[in-house]
């Protein structure tokens, strides 16, 4: 079998999956949740409880009338105790709905399993999605049903299935293609329903070929062999970028500037087309998910599926605890995560690992300068000189910035990675990105 990937740049930081065969394990026996109301890309949601007030499980507790948001629901049964600012994984804050647990787990009466789905048209299916508080969890954590949205001119020819989780450590999208096949072949077909693609390919790493085994045997169980194929990508990061997936796979180039639909695709993970199925079909709204905890710095490493707004401090303890000199705290991957200097941090829906480190994993370097190698350049898999988007965005000089190319700049820390200066790249162009993304509000 042919293996694909896209062609110019990327790295090969060392894989490090010591969870990839470690089934998923479930925690919900929390004594609070923090549940907090602006977890997604979009405006913030408004508390739509008060304190002291009795929530059920699944009950809608945060939303918004913005077009580009998603509602936040209940993990839990219990009480709400408070409504107060909570930092989120990202580094900023967000207020937070604090529920305390009663441990009995009711379900509130918007929780209703659909016996019969084949009767919902598009538009019911996406208000479904909707109120369900589906977003992107692979890490941005976009509305979902926005992005099942595109403009009517959009012709959508291909849905991608995006099962490369290409970043290092993280391998619960790999164990829920495992465990849960099934299910997530029943998300495509209503993926299927909505978007009328005229192929589905499934995008999974070299390294995940059982895997794919796995879904293979549920598509030919279904006769759906026709219109879903599985594609073997290179392992390779950062090969699970919504781009750099749809260049591997079907050769096109979406243009700067661009979405995915630009080419005629959408882009969905795994973890994502799950959520959607369980939505639809279970009715059960996003509260719950499941990430990698690793690294040196925890005495045990799992794949664990948790209550959105589980503290990681919680779930470190589930673990065993904290092992060794824990020198660094990281939510997501090594390569794009956040760094974190507190372990009461809550999950969020986008949370697709967390991370602790000892001496064995963290280098402390001093930053140098430039001296221009170029092997920043030739890492960059958006074909950008990363070098001087850096020098123009130190002195402030934006539109240079932004002539170089900073707003393509995808943040996957390929060049900070192979930089022997171990200079700031990618904080220097994010600060060149969000100085240029501010003047245009």
């Amino acid at each position: 079998m042919k293996v694909l990937t896209f062609k110019k740049g990327g790295v090969h930081p060392k894989e490090n999956k010591i969870t990839k065969d470690k089934k998923i394990e479930i925690f919900f026996d929390v004594n609070e949740v923090i549940v907090p109301l602006h977890q997604h890309t979009g405006a913030p949601n408004q508390p739509l409880v008060n304190v002291n007030d009795k929530v059920l499980m699944g009950e809608k507790i945060g939303d918004c009338d913005a077009k580009v948001s998603s509602p936040v629901h209940s993990p839990i049964s219990g009480e709400v105790v408070s409504i107060e600012n909570v930092v989120l994984p990202t580094g900023k804050f967000s207020l937070g709905i604090k529920i305390k647990n009663d441990k009995e787990y009711k379900l509130h009466k918007s929780v209703v399993k659909r016996e019969n789905i084949d009767s919902l048209n598009k538009t019911e299916l996406l208000n479904i999605i909707r109120e369900s508080g589906i977003v992107g969890m692979g890490g941005a954590a976009f509305p979902t049903h926005i992005k099942l949205t595109p403009p009517p001119n959009k012709k959508i020819e291909y849905l991608i299935i995006n099962g490369a989780e290409c970043e290092p450590f993280l391998t619960c999208d790999y164990r829920l293609m495992v465990e849960e096949s099934e299910n997530i072949v029943k998300g495509v077909e209503i993926l299927m329903k909505i978007l009328e693609p005229k192929k589905v390919i499934f995008g999974i790493e070299e390294n995940k070929k059982d895997a794919a085994d796995e879904l293979y045997k549920i598509i030919k169980n279904k006769n759906l062999s026709n219109v879903i194929d599985i594609v073997i990508l290179k392992t390779k990061y950062p090969q699970g970028s919504e781009k750099h997936l749809i260049k591997a796979i079907i050769g096109k180039e979406v243009p700067s500037g661009g979405l995915p639909f630009d080419v005629g695709c959408i882009v969905q993970n795994v973890g994502t087309t799950l959520a959607i199925k369980e939505a639809v079909c279970d009715g059960m709204p996003l509260i719950e998910r499941v990430l990698t905890i690793s690294g040196s710095g925890v005495k045990e490493s799992k794949n664990v599926k948790v209550k959105i707004g589980t503290l990681s401090r919680d779930i470190v303890d589930y673990c065993g605890g904290i092992e060794g000199d824990l020198r660094k705290i990281i939510f997501g991957g090594p390569m794009m995560g956040f760094s974190s200097y507190t372990l009461d941090v809550p999950i969020t829906k986008g949370t697709s690992g967390l991370l602790l480190f000892t001496h064995k994993e963290v280098k402390e370097y001093e930053e140098l300068p430039c001296i221009r190698c170029g092997r920043c350049a030739n890492s960059c898999p958006m074909y950008l000189m990363p070098m001087f988007i850096d020098m123009y965005s130190r002195i402030e000089d934006f539109d240079k910035a932004k002539d170089f190319g900073a707003l393509d700049c995808i943040e996957c820390g390929a060049c900070g990675y192979v930089c022997p200066s171990k200079r700031y790249l990618v904080q220097s162009i994010r600060y060149a990105k969000n100085e240029l993304i501010k003047r245009k509000k």
